[in-house]
């Protein structure tokens, strides 16, 4: 079975990809590399291209015999997204719309959509389950809910077939060290920790000292690439065998902190990691921790790779040689 996997030369996407194809699936990737690597194809064929471009879009589906869609491909930083609001619902919307549509006309039924805990905006709860009220506070969290409620009134309409994956801080990379996380600009804060330690960055910045939190930093949840890439294929089985539409937190129901962040990776260097405290961004709530009890009963999944240190340990291994130029 072949599932097509826009944005599958980014980071989520070709660990799912990776995923897909030990499970048996053929991976085609699309993907217009504007921010994905081409290195990191490796389990089927990548297609450049953009979603724009509904007739590649066509023309790839019916070429592949496509049968499953994995949605990736979107414009995804929030800072970026306050500035640049036109871009994001363009890239997160339109094309979405645009996908969509191309599916539903070449007789494509079912999408398993990367989302995002950005839709639940400053939480009233936590942790935070999928009935928390969606009330977004950027554009990024805006157009993935807008794409959630279209493919919703979608899948009434049209019998299509969906579920849509709120993340929380996905991490992390290949244990076997073969795929890892690596962003232009970086803005995760494992990697940038890492940068650090490694001496490729000066420090690396704790926004906020002074949340109501036990240390005082801001407590996320954090979830191995590895472990999302996972619940990817059973969510698609999932879909396939007739269950329930919707969106579904991939979380682990546990909370770090940035400080246990940096006391982690500094485990590992074998030294202290050069850090700077700097005042709180706007936007940035306390504590962000999901409550997966959902995916857990719908799927039977957990995420068993996805302590603080398994996550650091991968991250840490892949970094270390990347800089190398392994």
């Amino acid at each position: 079975m072949r599932v097509l996997v826009t944005g599958g030369a980014g980071y989520i996407g070709s660990h799912t990809a990776m995923a897909l194809a030990r499970e048996g699936y053929e991976p085609v990737v699309l993907d217009n590399l504007s921010t994905g690597h081409r290195r990191v194809v490796k389990w089927g064929p990548l297609v450049e291209g953009d979603l724009s471009d509904t007739e590649l879009v066509t023309r790839v589906i019916k070429q592949y015999s496509i049968e499953a869609v994995m949605h990736f491909a979107a414009s995804l930083l929030v800072g970026e997204s306050m500035t640049q609001p036109r871009k994001y619902f363009w890239n997160n919307v339109v094309n979405t719309l645009r996908l969509l549509d191309t599916m539903l006309e070449t007789g494509v039924k079912h999408i398993v959509f990367s989302s995002s805990a950005a839709t639940y905006g400053y939480p009233q709860t936590i942790p935070i389950p999928e009935s928390h009220p969606a009330l977004p506070v950027n554009p990024y969290g805006e157009t993935k809910l807008c794409m959630e409620r279209a493919m919703q009134w979608y899948g009434e309409a049209y019998d299509l077939r969906w579920m849509a994956l709120r993340y929380f801080n996905a991490s992390g990379a290949d244990p076997d060290g073969v795929i890892g996380e690596e962003h232009n600009p970086e803005t995760h804060l494992i990697p940038l920790v890492i940068q650090a330690a490694l001496g490729k960055r000066p420090q690396v910045d704790v926004y906020g000292t002074d949340y109501p939190t036990p240390d005082g930093t801001a407590i996320r949840d954090y979830i191995h690439v590895v472990d999302l890439a996972e619940a990817h294929v059973g969510v698609l089985r999932h879909l396939l065998g007739g269950g329930e539409c919707g969106p579904l937190n991939l979380g682990t129901g546990e909370g770090h902190s940035v400080r246990a962040v940096i006391q982690a990776v500094g485990k590992f260097s074998g030294g202290e990691v050069p850090f700077r405290d700097a005042p709180r961004r706007a936007g940035d709530p306390p504590v962000l921790v999901a409550d997966p009890s959902k995916a857990r009963k719908l799927l039977g999944w957990e995420p068993k790779n996805s302590s603080l240190d398994a996550i650091v340990s991968s991250a840490w291994q892949w970094h270390s040689q990347h800089y190398k130029g392994v």
